[in-house]
């Protein structure tokens, strides 16, 4: 498990760490005081037990700081470390409540915030109880190590405990001193069994007496005692009041906010990037679903300490005190300027923040008016009162020459317009079943959910899940309420989709500016379905790329094939699978059968400008179905390599005659997809230099037994979606899975990808070597990288240790040149940052605990990335494999597959056109399972009997011509990262060559403060 980004979690995390370490060490303490008969009396005179629960009060954590810090000496720099991380978030939190009331003063919030004041205060105390006070930070706190994962922090803080001498110098006593120069060192065994909570004694001699002749009996024979053993690591806590935990609530929500905002700009940098440089949309569409996914992550770890409080609305009325209009002018954002050289702050400037903007809530309101307003009729037509506000809607509206409150009823009227023709052609299967077949499917009760018996009827690409959870909100019954079932991430994914338009039309929103509205780009140059167009290609206006015209020819193919082999029926399974594929593309990627009119379905409510404006009109729905659409692709054509024997018999004679000099140079796109897919090919992922029929044996060996294959497809074909019934991993071969295809098994999860599956070389494999723990050598005292999946493939491609180790500092500099920029932003940069239309001025950082990471990274330390940080990164490794360095993704397998086809028929044409030998016993002898594998055996008996007229032919169709891998690719061309952004940052090989090029560290600058 990967740390935490989110500000709130990282201060749960580290209060949970630090209240283990203090209540394991106190128990510790006294346990080894009971030992040495010294008296066990805490600071105010009342005995010390050892603790049976893992959660403390405030009082209770300050009389145990007074303790342990009474105890022993030299507290590990890493506890102190970790309190003041939390000093530091808690300080920042106040900090920014009492903002909230500094223009606007609430009682309640009042309230909270000396609620919140004492609370700090405490935990002040309790710092400087364990020597916070003098403690001066060191490079002692392995942050790195904390971060890798919860175990691992684990592992780390009992390695404190154990330290009799080093976290735990017990000098309580003199006779306890004694008996510990006496012993030597000695290790505490944190795990023994925790004495039983004893019941206090009565007053008096009366009570005495019955302690003393209890503690008697004690020893003679102890009774069973409670333990702490067990309980998870995250349970450790402090216990608040009320207050205290409204302050939590309060701190979740504000982190969770700040968090949207900051993936909102992001975002909208990236659709700018796409409407005005070119990226691909699917390169957006996969970033749009990882940064939701974070925010749905985030919202879920936070509210589970907060049930039934993790709606939009109640975030909503929790941060706007239940008045957005009153709370309009809390908020302010800071921009802190530093004058080049100088490390003083030079001028700050406070801005209001635009609530309604920027926490969401115009989105909000617009989705709640929408499933209000298609609740009381659920025909799909908006009511007279609605249709009043939003028909007629124009896109060509100028939004330069606009009020602000022109452009936000423009935006309205596009959403609930939009969101109409979503339901309308979501749940266009049950309606016409309802309406035209007579069945009686109650709406509000349907499962509209992607997993649900819907799923099979293919209506959307990329957007199934938000279709269906507005879907199922808006077909309830007149006038259900579903605030409650809003949660922030689907207003979060409302406001990127909407986003998606506006500002591909030039409006923006910059947190300090305001509305930023610029000249759109011309449409030559942009319209949303421009990349979708590339892949699919309806028009046949670039021969040979897009995958509905290959569909055409590969049945052609197939057929020729079956009469080739004498069995007609040979590549029937293919064909079926993939004719459903093409009709789903042909039907609902795009364009849906919606835009010429479903029979009882309401006709699109853009139909006055364009009757297809649910896929024209959404730049995101574009992205994220060209994004689904490329996966599928991939999955299919890979099915459908290892259903076929071509592709594995063409590389492998490509080897052989590149081998044995029959081809002086190198096929360009035989050599790239040895290359891409070596261990898909070859045994170990290397070409063979020999036994070339042997080679090709071993691969078909490890198809494993008909029965273990049986199985794993029964297992693959019980799933529920068919991204699970098709993955890779069901294939016998071709098992490598590309970047889209291992996010969407992760849940779009970054941190639950698994290395097995991390692409290396990638920027996410070299993050994860950064993250791999260093293992000191007990034998040598030499630091060695801990042996993993990635370190082991790593090596396998030739990577040392040493560059292992140098790949970490690498990554080391990047973070804290990340740190550095974020709070030493030059006055220039600033000022760049504010101008209008710039594309990167970000609203992050420093977070609650910037003051510590700064002094690390000054020191060359470990300093995690932000949520933004880690999505800069993945662009890099979705934008390789869809149109980039990499590119997995952007491979058109059948035109790959047909090309393979074609090359065997002009092999085998030639061939037999001389009578070559091997022709005739493969194509005219050949008896039994051999006659149904014609080329299967003119291949073996070509590497086995090296008959040099027929390597000679079939090396002549390999080179005339010679064909490249971009003419089987969807785009026109491939961009690589050193290119577009103008510098290399080290020599590599070209991707022509077959080398790949190295990450670019992105632009990390940030300018905002909130």
């Amino acid at each position: 498990m990967a740390p935490t980004r989110n500000s709130y979690l990282a201060y749960k995390r580290d209060t949970s760490y630090l209240i283990y370490w203090i209540v394991q060490t106190s128990n510790s303490i006294i346990k080894s005081l009971a030992a040495s008969d010294s008296p066990l009396d805490g600071i105010d005179g009342a005995p010390m037990l050892p603790l049976t629960s893992a959660g403390i009060t405030v009082a209770g954590l300050i009389s145990l700081s007074k303790f342990v810090g009474k105890h022993i000496n030299n507290v590990p720099s890493t506890i102190l470390a970790l309190f003041q991380s939390v000093i530091e978030a808690r300080t920042a939190a106040h900090a920014a409540f009492q903002q909230m009331t500094a223009r606007t003063p609430d009682p309640d919030v009042e309230k909270s915030n000396a609620s919140h004041k004492r609370f700090i205060d405490a935990l002040k105390e309790s710092f400087d109880a364990l020597g916070g006070q003098n403690w001066k930070p060191d490079s002692s706190f392995d942050e790195a190590g904390f971060l890798a994962d919860t175990e691992h922090a684990k592992e780390e803080l009992d390695r404190l405990l154990a330290n009799r001498f080093g976290a735990l110098e017990i000098h309580g006593s003199a006779e306890a001193n004694d008996a510990s120069d006496q012993e030597g060192p000695q290790e505490v065994d944190i795990n023994l069994p925790r004495q039983r909570k004893q019941a206090k004694p009565g007053k008096g001699k009366k009570g005495k007496k019955g302690k003393a002749k209890k503690s008697s009996k004690a020893k003679a024979a102890p009774p069973k005692e409670e333990s702490l053993e067990g309980v998870p690591l995250e349970s450790y806590r402090i216990i608040q009041d009320q207050d205290g935990i409204i302050t939590d609530y309060l701190m979740a929500v504000y982190d969770l906010l700040k968090q949207c905002m900051i993936l909102r700009s992001y975002l909208q940098s990236i659709w700018r990037e796409v409407a005005y440089e070119g990226l691909n949309s699917a390169v957006a569409g996969a970033l749009s679903h990882i940064a939701i996914a974070m925010i749905q992550r985030s919202a879920a770890e936070m509210f589970v300490d907060f049930p039934d409080h993790d709606s939009y609305e109640t975030v909503m009325n929790t941060i706007t005190r239940g008045d957005v209009d009153k709370a309009q002018g809390m908020f302010t954002i800071s921009l802190m300027t530093f004058e080049p050289g100088n490390k003083t702050l030079a001028s700050k400037e406070d801005q209001a923040v635009d609530i309604k903007e920027h926490f969401l809530i115009h989105a909000y309101r617009d989705l709640l008016d929408f499933v209000t307003d298609f609740q009381k009729t659920r025909a799909g037509k908006p009511t007279k009162r609605m249709l009043e506000e939003i028909r007629n809607w124009d896109p060509n509206f100028d939004l330069r020459h606009a009020t602000k409150e022109e452009r936000i009823r423009w935006r309205r009227s596009y959403t609930i317009n939009w969101l109409y023709d979503l339901v309308n052609v979501f749940s266009s299967i049950v309606v016409q079943r309802n309406n035209q077949r007579g069945e009686k499917h109650l709406y509000e009760k349907v499962d509209w959910s992607p997993k649900g018996p819907w799923h099979r009827h293919r209506r959307l690409y990329g957007l199934n899940e938000f279709a269906g959870f507005v879907t199922s909100l808006a077909m309830q019954k007149p006038g259900t309420d579903v605030r409650d079932r809003i949660l922030p991430h689907h207003v979060f994914q409302l406001q990127c989709i909407v986003d998606s338009l506006t500002v591909t039309r030039g409006w923006a929103h910059h947190i300090f500016k305001g509305d930023i509205v610029v000249a759109p780009p011309p449409s030559y140059r942009f319209r949303p379905r421009r990349d979708v167009d590339l892949f699919l290609d309806r028009e046949v206006t670039r021969d040979g790329r897009g995958i509905l015209q290959a569909f055409d020819v590969l049945k052609q193919l197939f057929e020729r094939d079956g009469a080739l082999h004498g069995d007609m029926r040979r590549h029937e399974n293919n064909h079926q699978i993939l004719e459903g594929f093409h009709l789903d593309y042909i039907d609902w990627l795009g364009e849906s059968k919606y835009m010429y009119g479903l029979n009882t379905i309401p006709p699109s409510r853009f139909s006055h400008v364009n009757p297809n404006g649910l896929w024209e009109y959404s730049p995101f729905l574009c992205g994220v179905g060209l994004e689904e659409g490329l996966e599928l692709a991939y999955i299919s054509g890979m099915m459908l390599w290892d259903h076929i024997p071509e592709p594995m018999m063409l590389l492998h004679l490509h080897n052989m005659l590149v081998q044995e000099g029959y081809i002086n140079k190198p096929i360009g796109l035989f050599a790239t997809l040895q290359e891409l897919f070596a261990e898909c090919f070859f045994p170990d992922g290397k070409p063979p230099t020999a036994n070339y029929d042997k080679a090709l044996k071993a691969m078909v060996d490890r198809r494993g037994s008909p029965r273990e294959r049986q199985r794993v497809r029964n297992a693959a074909a019980s799933a529920a979606d068919i991204h699970e019934i098709m993955s890779p991993g069901v294939n016998d071969f071709f098992r490598k899975k590309s970047t889209l295809v291992i996010l969407r098994e992760a849940g779009w999860n970054i941190d639950r990808i698994p290395d097995t599956d991390v692409a290396f070389p990638s920027v996410l494999g070299m993050l994860r070597l950064a993250h791999t723990k260093h293992i000191t050598d007990p034998v040598t005292g030499k630091k060695r990288i801990d042996e993993t999946d990635i370190t082991k493939r790593a090596k396998a491609q030739g990577m040392s240790e040493e560059n292992m180790f140098q790949m970490t500092k690498t990554i080391e500099k990047v973070r804290a040149e990340n740190i550095r920029k974020a709070n030493e932003i030059p006055h220039e940069r600033v000022a760049n940052a504010m101008a209008p239309g710039y594309s990167h001025a970000y609203l992050d950082r420093p977070d609650s605990r910037s003051t510590r990471k700064v002094r690390m990274a000054a020191k060359g330390e470990y300093v995690d990335f932000a949520d933004r940080d880690m999505l800069d990164f993945m662009k890099m490794d979705i934008q390789a494999d869809i149109s980039g360095e990499r590119p997995l993704s952007a491979l058109n397998f059948l035109w790959t597959a047909m090309f393979f086809y074609m090359t065997f028929m002009r092999i085998e044409d030639e061939l037999e056109k001389k009578r070559n030998p091997l022709w005739v016993r493969a194509y005219k002898e050949a008896l039994g399972p051999a006659a149904k594998q014609k080329r299967m055996t003119v291949t073996l008996l070509a590497m086995v009997e090296q008959d040099r007229e027929c390597l000679k032919v079939m090396a002549d169709v390999f080179t005339s011509p010679r064909a490249g891998f971009l003419q089987f690719i969807y785009w026109d061309d491939i961009e690589f990262a050193a290119e577009k952004l103008a510098k290399d940052p080290r020599p590599n090989k070209s991707f022509r060559s077959g080398g790949t090029s190295g990450p670019v560290a992105p632009d990390m600058d940030q300018c905002s403060v909130m």
